[in-house]
Parts: C-alpha cells; sequence; structure tokens
C-alpha cells in the first residue's frame, strides 16, 4: 500500500511538476538556436526559453528546500533519473516545424499564465512571489505565441494547413493541462494551486478564442 504523502511531500512534487515544465520546453527551444526561421525569431525563442529557465530555478530552489534529502536546485535540475521528473507531456514534445513549435507553446503559454495569476494570488507568500514575477514574463510569452497563432492560421494556404496539424498532432497533450490529480485538488483545496474548474474553463476560452481568430478548426 502506497504511503500517503506529508503536506510537505505534496507541494515539493507540485513544485518540480512547475519547474520541471519550465526547464524541458525551454531546452526544446534552444534546440532551435542556430536553426530558427530568422535571426529576430532566434532571439526571441532564446529570451523565451531563458525567462522559463530562471523561473524554473525557483521553484527548484523552493523545492530542493522541501527536499528531505536536501538536494539543491541543479541536483533536483539535472541529476533525478528520468522517472523522477514530473514534466507534462506537451513540454516534451519535439519541435516540428515552426507550426508545432508555436502550437505547442501556445497551449503552454495560456495554461502557464492562468495557473500563474492564480498561484501569484496564493496565501503561501513564497508562492506568490515567485509567480507575480514569473507572470510578468508569461504575459508576453502568450502575447507572443497568440500572434503566431494568428498569423499562420490565417496566413497563406500553406502556413494555414500546417497550423491545422500542428493542432491536430498536438491537442492529444492538452487534456493533461486541466485534468486534476489528487496533488492539485488537495492544494487547490488550500488556495496553493488553482482551482481546476476554473483553470480549464479559461483554458478552454481562451485557446477557443485564439484558434476561432486564426481560422483554426478545434
Amino acid at each position: 500500500m502506497t504511503q500517503a504523502l506529508t503536506q510537505e511531500q505534496t507541494l515539493q512534487k507540485y513544485l518540480l511538476r512547475l519547474a520541471d515544465s519550465n526547464l524541458i520546453i525551454s531546452q526544446r527551444l534552444c534546440e532551435l538556436c542556430g536553426k530558427a526561421p530568422a535571426v529576430e525569431e532566434e532571439l526571441a525563442l532564446m529570451n523565451v526559453a531563458l525567462d522559463l529557465v530562471g523561473q524554473a530555478r525557483n521553484w527548484y530552489e523552493y523545492a530542493g528546500e522541501l527536499d528531505e534529502a536536501k538536494r539543491d536546485a541543479d541536483t533536483l535540475a539535472f541529476r533525478r533519473d528520468a522517472h523522477e521528473y514530473h514534466s507534462l507531456l506537451l513540454t516534451e514534445q519535439p519541435n516540428g516545424d515552426y507550426a508545432v513549435t508555436m502550437a505547442r507553446q501556445f497551449f503552454y503559454d495560456v495554461w502557464h499564465y492562468f495557473t500563474l495569476q492564480a498561484l501569484a494570488n496564493s496565501p503561501n507568500e513564497r508562492i506568490a512571489g515567485i509567480a507575480a514575477k514569473a507572470l510578468k514574463e508569461v504575459t508576453y510569452h502568450l502575447r507572443r505565441s497568440s500572434a503566431w497563432m494568428k498569423r499562420l492560421g490565417d496566413g497563406t494556404e500553406e502556413s494555414h494547413q500546417r497550423m491545422e496539424d500542428a493542432v491536430e498532432s498536438l491537442w492529444r497533450f492538452t487534456g493533461e493541462l486541466i485534468t486534476p490529480d489528487e496533488i492539485e485538488i488537495n492544494l487547490a483545496q488550500q488556495g496553493l494551486a488553482p482551482d481546476p474548474e476554473k483553470l480549464a474553463k479559461d483554458w478552454k476560452g481562451l485557446v477557443k478564442e485564439v484558434l476561432t481568430e486564426a481560422t483554426l478548426t478545434l
């Protein structure tokens, strides 16, 4: 029988989920260094990746303070076994063409934005502080990825089809973003994680709004 997690262990797992997702998707973006379709895009992608790495470090540092083994941020980030990572599956998906890269980023940015918005009001001052700082950066990330969804979706015949294909191929990974597990439900009841129903409603609402403007099929 699995032993019940303590409150600190539950919180640490949630913090690692936030940190791991940021770290993995930032590493995916960094794979495009020297391979982006334009110099301006390469700079933008690397800036987004650096923002996410910085946010991940803040979550790792807090998780390390709750860690029974007293592992520091670098150890948590790079020296765990693969099965110990809690990143969202969406963040692990390959870059594909630029439509796939931006669709993946958009779906993640919407989830990230509303998650941080809720966490910025957490009764836990440490979580609220990290989230409030990150929210400023992620607001830009969301604005940028939303613009690319509309530009490619409502662009040429080819860009529209590529974005349709990207949305279709990534859609199966989006359910995890808005389907809470016991950890999220437990923490949400304490105000330490977003309300699952509100997060799902907000995520679906904004995704539908942007895809409609981009003339893309949901």
